[in-house]
C-alpha cells in the first residue's frame, strides 16, 4: 500500500489536484483511499458531486462511529474520508486529526478495505501537532508540495521541507517532489525552480492555469470526470502516472 501525503499553503489547490490524481489512478484500476486532513471538511467534495462525507470528528462526538458512517464512495470507487475540525472558535483541529487517524485506525479502516494508494490532503500553513501526522508515525511515506510562484505559497513549502527534515533521523516520510500549479505570476518557473532547488525536490508537473478547473468546480465534479479530453485532465493523468512511477 502506497501512502503519500500531499502538502500546501490554504487555497493552493492541492484539494483539487488530490481529487483529480485520486481520479486519475482508479483510471489506471488502483484502489484509492482520499483522507482530508482540513478542518473544512472539503477536500473530497468533488468526488462525491459536491457532497462531502459527514466528517470523522462530527461522528466521534455523535458517539461510537462504525466505518460506514466515516467512510463513503465517491467517483470511479474512490473511498472518501473527511477528518473535519473543532467547532468554530473552541478546540485544536490539529488534534482533531489526531483523533481522526486513531479513529480509522481502531476501525480497521486500511486492513478491512486494502487501497492500492492513500492519498492524505493536508493543509501546509502550519506544520505543527496533528498537522504534522500524516507524516509521522509511519502513516504517509511520501511527501509532495503543491506550490504555486506566490510568495505565501513558496514560503509554506519551505516550512514543509523543514518540518519534513526536522523527522529525517526517525525514519518518517521523505519530501519526494514539488507540483507546481500554476497562477500566472511574473517569472513563475524560475521561482519555483529555485525552490525546487533550496529544498532539493523535483519538480513532478507544472500544472496550467486554466478556467476549466472553475467550470468544473461549478458542476461539483473533478476535471478528469467532467471534462476528460481536456488539456488539464491529461496534466493530471501525467502527474498521477509520475506520482506511481516514483516509487518504482
Amino acid at each position: 500500500m502506497r501512502r503519500i501525503a500531499i502538502y500546501g499553503k490554504g487555497g493552493i489547490g492541492k484539494s483539487t489536484t488530490t481529487s483529480n490524481v485520486a481520479a486519475a489512478l482508479t483510471e489506471e484500476g488502483y484502489k484509492v483511499m482520499q483522507i482530508g486532513c482540513d478542518p473544512k471538511a472539503d477536500s473530497t467534495s468533488l468526488l462525491r458531486g459536491g457532497i462531502a462525507p459527514s466528517t470523522i470528528l462530527d461522528a466521534c462526538r455523535n458517539g461510537t462511529p462504525e466505518l460506514e458512517d466515516i467512510l463513503k464512495v465517491g467517483h470511479n470507487g474512490v473511498l472518501c474520508a473527511e477528518c473535519g475540525g473543532p467547532k468554530p472558535g473552541v478546540g485544536c483541529a490539529g488534534r482533531g486529526i489526531i483523533t481522526a487517524f486513531e479513529t480509522l485506525d481502531r476501525l480497521k479502516a486500511f486492513d478491512i478495505h486494502q487501497p492500492d494508494i492513500v492519498l492524505y490532503d493536508v493543509l501546509g500553513d502550519v506544520v505543527c501537532g496533528g498537522f504534522a501526522m500524516p507524516i509521522r508515525n509511519g502513516y504517509a511515506r511520501e511527501v509532495y508540495v503543491v506550490t504555486s510562484g506566490e510568495r505565501m505559497s513558496t514560503y509554506a513549502a519551505m516550512n514543509i521541507a523543514m518540518a519534513i527534515d526536522n523527522f529525517k533521523d526517525h525514519g518518517y516520510a521523505k519530501l519526494c517532489g514539488i507540483i507546481q500549479n500554476s497562477r500566472g505570476v511574473d517569472n513563475e518557473d524560475s521561482i519555483v525552480d529555485a525552490l525546487s532547488s533550496d529544498i532539493e525536490a523535483r519538480i513532478m508537473a507544472r500544472l496550467p492555469r486554466d478556467p476549466v478547473v472553475q467550470e468544473c468546480e461549478s458542476a461539483s465534479k473533478t476535471v478528469v470526470e467532467h471534462r476528460p479530453d481536456s488539456r488539464l485532465a491529461a496534466h493530471y493523468r501525467a502527474l498521477a502516472r509520475s506520482l506511481v512511477e516514483e516509487a518504482d
